[in-house]
């Protein structure tokens, strides 16, 4: 049976960065679907309700994604998974494909500091999901 894995990612990483960091780490034949948090919000923009260039970002983060894990999966961008609530944007995707397991790829930098938020991670924790973090290299 294949494993669905449930991808998250806030980093536009380039696909051959990507490539290489997932490479092995992603089945053939696994369904998988992208989801990417509008997370790269600032609070005067989220006050501001100027959510537009984050949200792009996490549009292009989520292209980038499923273009490196390609290869014999089946994969798919989870589109209204742009909500900048991380936790939000994986229970949402979540509801709607049954993950085996989540994924989460973030940067070794500040870009990581939304998934150490102790409410994010007792977010992922309560799905009752396995979660695997890779660390892309800068």
């Amino acid at each position: 049976m294949a494993q669905n894995v449930l991808v998250v990612t806030t980093s536009a990483a380039d696909e051959a960065e990507l490539a290489r960091e997932l490479g092995g780490v992603i089945d053939e034949g696994a369904r998988v679907r992208v989801v990417a948090p509008a997370a790269k919000l600032s609070w005067l923009d989220w006050l501001t309700n100027d959510e537009d260039r984050a949200r792009a970002e996490a549009r292009q983060a989520a292209e980038r994604t499923a273009e490196a894990i390609g290869g014999g999966a089946d994969v798919r961008i989870d589109r209204t998974s742009q909500n900048s609530d991380a936790a939000q944007a994986v229970e949402d995707a979540l509801r709607r494909f049954p993950a085996d397991e989540i994924l989460v790829l973030t940067r070794p930098d500040e870009d990581a500091s939304w998934l150490e938020e102790e409410a994010a991670r007792a977010s992922f924790e309560r799905f009752g999901v396995p979660v695997r973090h890779v660390t892309l290299r800068d």
